[in-house]
């Protein structure tokens, strides 16, 4: 009689096997929450196409806050929502902006049990909603933006921000806010490109999140979806201007780019499991379609498989729980 020489089920027989034997096992400490901070409210407010997500107050974010840390989430991301805009986003470098505010709030709460990061770009702070400052045509001027990347990056550092996020894919904002930074003798503040960050159809409740004021969209300077290699060369690029870390953004439509961008640099790689996501398996969650829990950990389980050292989702804390619960 003859045997194969390889079963590969011997190696799913059982639980306890499958978990000696599995490749990628997300762990807490690798997922980090997105938050968002509005002004001018006295309770937190629901977000209608993100259940679960809240617009916080400076008391509720920090409660939030120290759940994460308690569920042993690795960090937040902080998104400031202000009660006045204007064209130039001059609420994003005020000192007394709300999310320096809530920096600052963060920092005094939780300390390093969490890394406090937060959202550099000025969308949420403009009254056109674009990433950037806007020329007399319409379009957005890249070095004026650049001047404003800059202040914004030095405020965020002075309110304790660990770690800056520079979502607002601009050429050479890596570079501009790094050359601001250590000016000022922040040499440790940390620097994570969202490098890779695709004019997607998946960013939609976010929108409704943060308020946006946009009219039209934003494929002049985000990346198209068609392209791959782009993404590629978008990061090689952040990481020569100095990025610690860089991002892909969205993460599910994108695991293919999230896996290039991994071999190809040698810095942390991070994905940004974005609103649409998040909405879509809560949706059909809700409708019985699908297994919740089990369509949130495989999720960002093939995140990580695809490459990325940590994931950003507004499951981390369910996510870490559970997570810990299988150990």
């Amino acid at each position: 009689m003859s045997f194969p020489a390889h079963r590969p089920r011997r190696l799913r027989s059982a639980p306890a096997m499958r978990r000696l034997a599995r490749e990628t096992w997300p762990v807490p400490s690798q997922l980090v929450l997105p938050m968002f901070v509005r002004e001018g409210i006295s309770e937190a407010v629901p977000i209608s196409s993100m259940p679960g997500v809240m617009q916080h107050t400076l008391d509720s974010l920090k409660r939030a806050a120290a759940d994460a840390a308690a569920a042993g989430v690795g960090g937040v991301m902080l998104f400031g929502v202000p009660a006045v805009r204007d064209a130039e986003g001059s609420g994003a470098d005020d000192p007394n902006g709300i999310l320096n505010v809530a920096t600052r709030a963060l920092i005094e709460e939780v300390g390093d049990a969490l890394v406090v990061q937060t959202d550099l770009c000025l969308d949420e702070f403009t009254d056109h909603g674009h990433c950037g400052v806007l020329t007399a045509s319409g379009a957005v001027d890249n070095d004026r933006t650049l001047e404003r990347y800059a202040a914004m990056g030095l405020a965020q550092a002075e309110a304790g921000s660990h770690l800056l996020g520079l979502s607002g894919m601009m050429d050479g904002q890596v570079l501009a806010v790094r050359a601001a930074l250590e000016g000022a003798g922040f040499t440790d503040t940390v620097i994570m490109a969202y490098s890779a960050k695709y004019a997607g159809a998946f960013y939609g409740p976010f929108r409704e999140a943060v308020d946006s004021q946009l009219v039209g969209d934003r494929r002049t300077y985000q990346l198209d979806p068609a392209n791959g290699r782009e993404g590629v060369r978008e990061a090689l690029l952040d990481v020569e201007e100095g990025a610690d870390i860089v991002m892909v953004k969205p993460a599910l439509p994108y695991l293919d780019v999230l896996a290039d961008v991994r071999a190809a640099v040698d810095v942390p790689v991070w994905a940004y499991q974005v609103s649409g996501e998040y909405a879509m398996v809560e949706a059909a969650a809700a409708q019985g379609w699908i297994d919740r829990r089990r369509a949130v950990l495989e999720s960002i389980t093939s995140i990580r498989r695809a490459g990325a050292d940590a994931v950003l989702t507004y499951w981390a804390i369910e996510a870490a729980q559970w997570l810990r619960e299988e150990l």
